[in-house]
């Protein structure tokens, strides 16, 4: 599963690995308010936006014990604090779950070290918490090359809104399609560039014939 953003979506046409690990997703869920606004405005589509805090909120409250979980961290501080909020909420998990990621270039996102630790664990979910335009392609890989099928879950820093590593998103102003106010506010050094790059999928979108398919 993925959860594209504007930022990652508006650079689509830079990066084949990004374009491929999305069309190649089992689904997405449309986390970005700003592509729902331009797709209701200028082609008359209407989509409910589904956030990937939202979801990663909804799958913590239903998540099974008996599941066996792992998650891919940026960092080794990032392991123990989402180690601890996950504890805190009812997930047994421990800190032998996670793995702390490399640094992967862009154009190249493959680790066998990962997938033959999943390997051994073979774990039912496995929860990547990295950069959009990299997790994706990731996700890929291991999805193409582990010899079981678990669900890989790829929503990025969600889990850090969740447990206060950045900005707080309150549920209402997630549904409002403002949650990336509340990250500029707090970190508008980080974030207000990466969202000003978010406004070049106005024109992609624009130019490009969308395609509903019927279920």
């Amino acid at each position: 599963m993925v959860v594209p953003a504007a930022p990652a979506l508006a650079e689509i046409n830079n990066n084949d690995l990004y374009y491929n690990a999305l069309v190649k997703s089992d689904f997405a869920i449309p986390d970005s308010g700003f592509m729902i606004i331009i797709l209701k405005l200028f082609k008359g589509i209407q989509l409910n936006k589904l956030s990937g805090v939202e979801f990663l909120r909804n799958f913590i409250k239903s998540y099974n014990n008996s599941d066996k979980l792992f998650l891919v961290d940026p960092s080794k501080e990032n392991s123990i604090i989402n180690n601890r909020f996950l504890n805190n909420n009812g997930i047994n998990v421990s800190i032998d779950d996670h793995y702390i990621a490399p640094f992967y270039k862009k154009d190249n996102v493959i680790d066998h070290k990962l997938l033959n630790l999943l390997e051994q664990k073979r774990p039912k979910f496995i929860l990547i918490n990295l950069g959009g335009g990299i997790q994706e392609p990731l996700g890929l890989f291991l999805k193409e090359n582990l010899s079981f099928q678990p669900g890989i879950i790829c929503t990025g820093a969600a889990i850090a809104v969740l447990n206060g590593r950045q900005a707080p998103i309150p549920i209402w102003l997630d549904k409002i399609h403002l949650g990336w106010l509340s990250r500029c506010i707090h970190d508008p050094k980080v974030f207000i560039p990466r969202y000003l790059k978010g406004f070049k999928l106005l024109p992609l979108l624009l130019k490009k014939k969308i395609i509903i398919k019927e279920n």
